[in-house]
């Protein structure tokens, strides 16, 4: 297994200092082209053929982080965050932990080359703010991807945010990803992403998109309505009821009535129920499907969940 981190303090150090014309070039070659392989399975243009188009800088922006035109000496005590070696040390032994686990508790891994790298986050980006400061990507086998605003609270977290996209890039080399995929998989594999880096760091490092939901709202407002919504597909269908309606909203879908991550925290509390009922791992509930889970599950729905602490 080879486990690369692409070192974004050096990139960011090389754009700042490149004049303003030769920021964006530089930055798509250096942070993005390393990551060619994802932009063709997720079929986005590296480079657009028409100026300011839809492409891979456009997206990547879009994704919450810092677009190369912000890139100057502005933020430069951003990237003096992300700069020491001991964090990108701590970076790699998370990725090296989490998918290592899954090896040494009989889960072979088709993928044997990862690459990840951490990005600075656009501090003005609604939905990088709700989510406090983090948030990730690990969809895509052998590519992870967090992006940050950094400071010592998310920092700290880094490890459970690797771990959780690790989970992601395990399930989807099991889990076929196409126009059939529906809320009730994302639910399982949110869900199972966040048990995963919680069994690794700890219940201290669990994310807002659980750690902000309440009994009351969880078993009053979201269960009943996700329980009838499991076969939704399309992503502008079930975003709103995985993100919730303010994040749906900045991305103009429409919203349905649900609090800030209902599917997420919804997803944690349903893998917690799966495992204590099944008597299943992490490591072998992260590969099965989600109709298996949700089958084996369904008790979940009718139960009164106690959230402590």
């Amino acid at each position: 297994m080879n486990i690369t981190a692409l070192r974004s303090d050096y990139i960011y150090q090389q754009v700042i200092q490149a004049p303003p014309e030769d920021k964006l070039e530089l930055f798509r070659q250096e942070m993005l082209a390393p990551f060619m392989k994802q932009w063709q399975i997720q079929q986005i243009p590296f480079r657009a053929e028409e100026a300011n188009g839809f492409d891979a800088i456009s997206f990547n922006s879009g994704m919450m982080n810092r677009a190369p035109d912000q890139m100057t000496p502005n933020i430069l005590p951003e990237v003096e965050w992300i700069s020491a070696d001991s964090f990108w040390s701590g970076c790699e032994q998370a990725v090296t932990t989490s998918l290592r686990q899954f090896i040494e508790h009989g889960i072979s891994l088709p993928v044997s080359d990862y690459l990840f790298t951490v990005q600075l986050g656009n501090p003005e980006n609604r939905a990088l703010t709700i989510n406090e400061g983090y948030s990730g990507f690990g969809g895509i086998p052998g590519f992870i991807w967090i992006t940050l605003l950094p400071n010592e609270h998310n920092i700290s977290r880094m490890k459970a945010a690797l771990a959780h996209e690790c989970s992601h890039n395990v399930r989807y080399q099991y889990i076929q990803w196409d126009h059939t995929v529906d809320l009730g998989e994302l639910i399982v594999s949110e869900g199972l992403a966040e048990n995963y880096a919680t069994s690794l760091f700890g219940e201290e490092l669990l994310g807002p998109w659980v750690t902000r939901t309440d009994t009351e709202p969880l078993n009053r407002r979201i269960k009943p309505v996700l329980r009838e919504q499991l076969q939704l597909t399309g992503f502008h269908q079930f975003a709103p009821y995985l993100y919730g309606d303010e994040l749906a909203e900045l991305q103009n879908f429409q919203p349905v009535n649900m609090p800030y991550s209902a599917g997420y925290a919804c997803g944690y509390h349903l893998i917690k129920y799966y495992l204590r009922k099944t008597g299943k791992t992490i490591w072998e509930a992260t590969i099965m499907p989600a109709a298996q889970i949700l089958e084996e599950a369904k008790g979940f729905w009718d139960e009164e969940t106690i959230i402590s602490g």
